[in-house]
């Protein structure tokens, strides 16, 4: 980690951060508040693999956010320094007080620090906030624990938003998150079966690491490059995520979006489809008229959920 000018009244947070879930908003919120009262920077400070991808590499957590998606939130959200530390194994053998020491203090001189109320850090993980909160206003800087975040029977986390997906409730990840669940790719070829249905289909080659359950969801497809339609254009969209059982057996998981206003070549353009909401379990169906019949019926449902979202 290199920080090219000398940081300046910074306040600070660090973590892992994945999905900015509205529990991280909670003490990302503070952080920006706090650094436009002492007239500093707002400084995140963040890790990249996530660490569990270096330490446990056969039992990674799958991402609900790609570094890409992470800067651009953590920009919208006010945040002015994002510092992206290289984890390696090496990183992860720094004893929990040499981090605080030589990390946080002497690399980014912070004023205050801000964290989670499940922030560990060093090696094994063995750094606790007691340890924080002593060893900060020794070296010069205060430290605030922010408290969980909960909605509905428990805390918002990482762990219970991938399971809700996993289970297709992306009305309830949305509430967790601050806002509807989205995944990115590229517009690629796919088999043409939607353009037979009448139906045409973007199929998109992911880059995020999590979908959710098989089913059809509505949603948004935001564009991300130049190109007609422009740059940030949203078209309601239609999306299925699953192996289309009715056209036979596959293993391959996909996703492929049909919008609902719009006919053209989207061929190589990259996107963000925003998951509104669950409108059915993903099926065989015995025959392909009566998928097109149900697919109708989709796209009527659709509109009549995102109407006026």
């Amino acid at each position: 980690m290199a920080i090219e000018e000398p940081l300046r009244r910074a306040v600070l947070t660090a973590g892992n951060f994945d999905g900015l879930h509205v529990g991280h908003r909670a003490i990302l919120d503070t952080v920006v508040r706090r650094a436009h009262d002492l007239r500093g920077e707002a400084v995140v400070y963040t890790f990249e693999p996530h660490p569990r991808k270096v330490l446990q590499p056969d039992s990674p957590p799958g991402l609900l956010t790609t570094l890409e998606q992470k800067t651009e939130l953590l920009e919208e959200f006010g945040v002015d320094v994002l510092v992206v530390e290289p984890f390696t194994l090496e990183f992860a053998k720094i004893a929990p007080e040499s981090f605080v020491r030589d990390v946080l203090h002497r690399r980014l001189r912070p004023l205050e620090v801000y964290v989670g109320y499940d922030f560990h850090f060093g090696r094994d993980r063995a750094g606790s906030m007691r340890m924080l909160t002593e060893l900060g206003p020794r070296l010069g800087f205060a430290v605030t624990i922010i408290p969980e975040v909960t909605l509905g029977e428990g805390d918002v986390n990482s762990t219970r938003i991938r399971e809700v997906l996993s289970e297709g409730r992306v009305e309830e990840a949305a509430l967790m998150l601050g806002r509807p669940y989205a995944v990115r790719g590229t517009v690629a070829a796919g088999e043409g079966r939607g353009r037979t249905l009448g139906f045409p289909t973007a199929n998109l080659e992911l880059e995020n690491q999590v979908l959710p359950a098989a089913g059809v969801y509505a949603g948004r497809l935001r564009f991300l490059d130049a190109g007609d339609p422009t740059r940030g254009a949203e078209l309601s969209a239609v999306a299925n995520v699953g192996t289309r059982p009715t056209f036979g057996a596959s293993d391959r998981v996909v996703l492929e979006a049909h919008l609902l206003d719009f006919e053209g070549d989207l061929y190589g353009r990259r996107v963000d489809f925003a998951f509104g909401h669950h409108l059915r379990p993903e099926r065989r169906f015995a025959s392909v008229e009566l998928l097109r019949e149900q697919i109708a019926v989709d796209l009527a449902e659709a509109r009549r959920r995102l109407e006026g979202v």
